[in-house]
């Protein structure tokens, strides 16, 4: 049977419209990193290369009798200043480590085969830069914010006022996980969870 890690952790993705608490176990993650806002064309590269990683590294595992669902693109957000909001900084001082989720045995092994088989099919060599890593968020408030990408600012001020009103402060780097393809739901109807690691 084909692992699906969003049903296994369920609790996980637990998003109502309200700020809710949840806890986060550590996760592995394909990630590549990079700076500036969403709509630079070094975004759309490293979209690219990550999914290109993540079904090639699928792919060989299924063949090998392992199947897995390969998960939604994820991306952490932050600014250079400390302490403050990312919807307080300008576009230009963003920086993101987008994400795709894999399960507990994907390896460096499975990933260096990935950049190996990538490139000799003469794919872009930014997968050169898609490393592995885990994710450790523990307890964290999050919400599903419906709507476009850039009225975002208001879901993250009803996360941030929710977690001031428990005697609790945000720490760490802002999570998206998207739902929605942009590419084929309209602004109004994108689906994203919204999630911030919290003391």
């Amino acid at each position: 049977m084909r692992l699906d890690l969003y049903k296994t952790f369920k609790s996980e993705y637990t998003a109502p419209r309200t700020p809710v608490v949840v806890v986060v176990r550590p996760a592995r993650y394909l990630t590549i990193a990079g700076r500036g806002g969403p709509d630079q064309p070094d975004f759309g590269r490293a979209v690219g290369a990550l999914y290109a990683m993540a079904f090639t590294i699928k792919m060989a595992r299924k063949s090998s009798g392992r199947d897995y669902a390969v998960s939604k693109l994820e991306g952490l957000w932050w600014g250079q200043r400390r302490g403050r909001l990312l919807i307080d900084e300008p576009t230009s001082r963003w920086r993101w480590q987008l994400l795709i989720r894999v399960p507990p045995f994907i390896g460096e092994r499975d990933r260096r085969a990935a950049v190996s088989t990538l490139l000799d099919r003469g794919k872009d060599p930014l997968v050169r830069q898609v490393k592995l890593s885990v994710l450790k968020e523990g307890r964290c408030v999050q919400l599903l914010h419906v709507g476009p990408y850039d009225a975002e600012h208001e879901s993250i001020q009803r996360m941030a006022d929710f977690t001031r009103a428990r005697g609790r402060r945000l720490r760490g780097k802002h999570h998206e996980i998207y739902l929605s393809d942009p590419r084929r739901v309209p602004a109004h109807r994108l689906k994203t969870i919204l999630r911030h690691p919290v003391t």
